[in-house]
Parts: structure tokens; sequence; C-alpha cells
């Protein structure tokens, strides 16, 4: 798993981005964790109900708890920096996405 040190820096920033720290394969995305299908199956509920109120709310918080979950597990345990690195954009983007309201 080690960087080959013939390779060119594209290859080397690549490696080190998107390389699994384990298994040494290229990881860009994973299967759904249970967060992130609360968060998918919260989002098409919302969207495909469109409920109103209350209802809506309760759904709109579930979905944006369990995003900021599966963000905060990437970030603390991502297997590579890209992981690391998508998870904090989702929590700054969330965050950001809630003060502007």
């Amino acid at each position: 798993m080690g960087a080959d040190v013939r390779a060119g820096p594209v290859r080397r920033a690549f490696d080190w981005l998107f390389r699994n720290r384990t298994t040494g394969a290229i990881t860009v995305v994973q299967v759904p964790n249970l967060a992130l299908t609360i968060f998918f199956v919260a989002a098409i509920v919302r969207r495909v109900a469109d409920p109103a109120g209350s209802a809506r709310a309760v759904i709109t918080v579930i979905a944006t708890a369990a995003l900021l979950w599966w963000a905060v597990g990437e970030v603390g345990w991502g297997v590579n920096p890209f992981r690391r690195l998508l998870g904090a954009f989702i929590i700054v983007a969330t965050v950001v996405g809630l003060a502007a309201r």
C-alpha cells in the first residue's frame, strides 16, 4: 500500500485523497450506513408525501439529524481524506443552510 516513489505528483495526490487506509483500495462511495439510509428515506418521504406543518418539520429534523450524524462519522472515521473532507463539507453546508433560514 506504500506510495510509489516513481509515481508523479498527481498520482500521489490521487492516492492520498482516495486510497482506503485499511484496504488499500480506491474508495469514493460506499454502501449507505444506517444514518445515510435514514436520511434518504426521510428525504424521499418529504418529497413524495409532501406533508405540511408539523409533520414536515419532524421529517426535516429527522433528515437533517441523520445527515449530520453521517457527516460527523465521516469526519471522525472516514476511510480516506476524501470521505473526511466530504463529511466536513456536508456539516458546513448544513449549518450554513440552517443559519440562512
